[in-house]
This record gives structure tokens, sequence and C-alpha cells, in this order.
């Protein structure tokens, strides 16, 4: 036999991951609720940034400079600790490449974001699931998971796709019993959206211990999905090794300008979280009132649980709306084959899916 190239150990156990669909054959108009984007768009400002921005055939700044400097300024931190990336996944990557190796361990929660199976398995490691209680992290549960050779912890919190969070004070009893050499990634890529007294995004955790990153993005509030755009803040001897793994121009120009101009916009985030805040408990009430069990969310989406019998369930109700030009989510990646994923979207699409969702259930 021929020998070939054959990849590192780990990579072929990767399930490639795979976006929501956003197209539907033989429909008039398309309302893709399947990827957690803002109904409400980007900030014009933002678009006006990248319609001005000249100068394309110019490297971007490395560094990302003014860009950290903006989210400094935001949140009151130190820019040296801000790192910024092509998206908040990328950033994902970076760090656990920096910290996971082979036969290392790496801890997330049973319905926790893909991106982290991806990201230990690239780099030899040990995916390690911890299960959840009521859809939610368990901080006891991922303690337990924890053995000498794990190398890092990832928080989705809020999580994708559940919708639910940690309290700040089970997050900080999660850091408490880990060993400092592990590193706890918080992954607040839906902060913006939470309205509990409880939550906090991780930011002072972060400015107190040693081991604790967060990252954050502008696809979800921001609007800006399409061209690519996260962060990440933590202590200055994590941020300096994850620099050093990281690609010189990670981050292109028109990206840095429209996120400058969209985290100082605060006037069309607020409406952003107004509008949320609205249909989130709108939706939540309606599907309930049709005898579906909807998990309690504080993010911008829904997961909708269906029925087992046959003609009522997540897959019939998937085909079912998809024909109505209703784009959802399966989840079935995610060890939730019974449930569709419901991203908050205009008035129009809010109310379709409700409307559709009692036809399915009617057998109309």
């Amino acid at each position: 036999m021929v020998a070939r190239p054959e990849p590192r150990p780990g990579i072929m156990q990767i399930e490639a991951y795979v976006p929501g669909k956003s197209a539907a054959s033989g429909v008039a108009k398309i309302h893709k609720l399947s990827s957690n984007e803002t109904p409400l768009g980007p900030s014009p400002k933002a678009i006006e940034a990248i319609r001005s921005f000249e100068h394309l055939e110019l490297y971007p700044d490395g560094s990302a400079t003014r860009l950290r400097e903006a989210i400094a300024a935001k949140y009151g931190l130190d820019p040296a600790r801000i790192l910024c990336g092509s998206g908040s996944d990328e950033l994902l990557s970076l760090i656990t490449s920096t910290y996971v190796g082979a036969g290392d361990e790496g801890i997330f929660s049973e319905h926790g974001f893909l991106v982290y199976r991806i990201a230990i398995l690239a780099n030899g490691g040990v995916p390690v699931v911890a299960n959840e209680t009521n859809y939610r992290a368990d901080v006891d549960a991922m303690l337990a998971k924890v053995t000498p050779r794990t190398k890092i912890v990832f928080l989705a919190n809020p999580n994708n796709p559940t919708g639910t969070y940690l309290p700040f004070d089970e997050v900080k009893r999660l850091h408490a019993g880990l060993p400092s050499h592990v590193v706890l990634v918080l992954d607040a890529a839906y902060a913006e959206y939470v309205r509990r007294n409880d939550y906090e995004a991780g930011l002072e955790l972060v400015a107190t211990a040693d081991n604790v990153v967060m990252t954050r993005t502008f696809s979800k509030i921001y609007g800006l999905a399409n061209i690519r755009l996260g962060w990440m803040v933590g202590p200055s001897h994590i941020v300096d090794a994850v620099n050093r793994v990281r690609g010189p121009f990670n981050v292109n120009g028109p990206a840095m300008a429209a996120g400058i101009a969209a985290i100082q916009d605060d006037a069309h985030v607020a409406n952003a979280v107004v509008h949320n805040e609205k249909w989130l408990a709108w939706l939540t009430r309606e599907i309930e009132a049709l005898g579906l069990e909807v998990t309690p969310s504080v993010g911008n989406f829904l997961l909708i649980h269906f029925p087992k019998d046959a003609g009522r369930t997540a897959k019939d109700a998937d085909a079912f709306l998809t024909e109505r030009g209703l784009i959802l989510r399966r989840v079935d990646a995610y060890g939730l084959s019974g449930a569709l994923r419901l991203t908050i979207g205009s008035e129009e699409a809010n109310r379709l899916v409700v409307a559709a969702l009692r036809d399915f259930l009617k057998g109309v």
C-alpha cells in the first residue's frame, strides 16, 4: 500500500461545524431564524465606517490598536490586556492551541458550544463533557470532571443553544474549585442581552484572577457577523502567550472600523435590547400556550422542545416551518434532537413562527 499523509490523532474524530441552514426552495420570502443574528442589523454608523474605509491595498494594523482602545474605553479595561480576533471563534481556538496539547483534557458542559470540542480535538486534547441540570451548566458536575490532566474549562454564559446562564456566584464557585493552572474561559457572546441582576459576564473575575479569560463577539447584538470580529480580555501573561500564536493580520481594517463605530453607538444597542426583551417574552408565552416546552432563555433565542409522536417531532416541525420560509436551527449535534432553536426575529417573523407552529400542531 502506498503511504499517504495522515492527519494528527484526534483530527478525524472532529465532526466539522455545520452552520444553520439559510435557504428554502420554492419560497418567496425567507425568514432566517437559525443563526442568532439581530433583526435590527448593524449600527448605521458601522455601515458608514465600512463604506468610507479607504486604502484596501494596505495591511491592517496588526495590533488592532484603535479597536482595543475603543473596547477598553467602553468597559474600563487596560487595552494591553485585550486581544482581537476574527470572531470569538478564532480566539477560542487560539486559547486552546496555546494551553492544550496531546493528552490534555478540556472540560465543557453537555450542551455547550460545538467549537469547544473541535478546538480541543484539533490540538490533540481529550474532550470531557460534564452533565447539565435542566439544560444549565452544573458547577459540581464540571468540578467532578477535573483531573491532573485538565488544562482548560469552557463555560458559555449564557449558553448556546439552551439560552440558560449561571449566576455570578456560581461562576465564582466554579473558578474557586479549579486548580490554579487551569484556564477558565468565559464565553460571553450573548452577554449584552442578559437582563438579570445576578449575572456578570466575567470582567470582574478577569480583573482579580490569574487564570480567567473572557471572550466576546461583535456578531450578535452588534450585527457584524459577516465581517468576523471578536475580542478577549485576560491576564497579561495569557494575552501575551495567545498573541504569540495569533496570525499577524487576523483582523481586517474595515472590520476594525465598523467595530469601533458599533461599540460606541449605545442607542443602537439599547434598541436591540428593548426589541429582544419584548419579543423573547412574547414568543415564550405564545409558544408555551401552544403546549410546547420552552427552556427559559436570557439570550436572543429560544430552545423549543417537541413531542416524540410521529408527525409532531422537531424534525417534522423543521420541515413544516421550512416550507413556509421559516428557517430554524436543528440542534441534533448538541444532543438535542427533540428541539429546535429559534432566533428572536422581526415582529413579522415572530408572529409568523407562532402562527405556523399553531398550524403544525393542529395538523393543518
